[in-house]
């Protein structure tokens, strides 16, 4: 299993209402991922940069990319994915 890093940014023009209407669902399905091993950590900027930053778990980039976008806020987010590794021990 490999790591990646997936920057969500808000797409310009975003209705945050919108967004907010899901929240309850965004979480319940993150629990989901979390539970199953798919999701680790979860963070969010302020609401100014309009970004949520995803630790995910997966074979692949495409992979990674799936998993975000069964995420119902997926539908607002652009996507940047970075594979991740830990930082080498001297």
């Amino acid at each position: 299993m490999n790591s990646f890093m997936v920057v969500c940014s808000f797409a310009p023009g975003t209705d945050m209402t919108e967004v907010m209407a899901v929240v309850a669902a965004e979480q319940a399905k993150v629990a989901e991922l979390k539970a199953t091993g798919q999701i680790g950590a979860v963070y969010l900027s302020t609401l100014e940069r309009g970004t949520v930053f995803l630790e995910i778990f997966a074979e692949e980039a495409d992979a990674a990319r799936s998993i975000v976008t069964s995420l119902p806020m997926a539908r607002w987010w652009d996507l940047d994915i970075y594979p991740i590794n830990a930082p080498v021990q001297r």
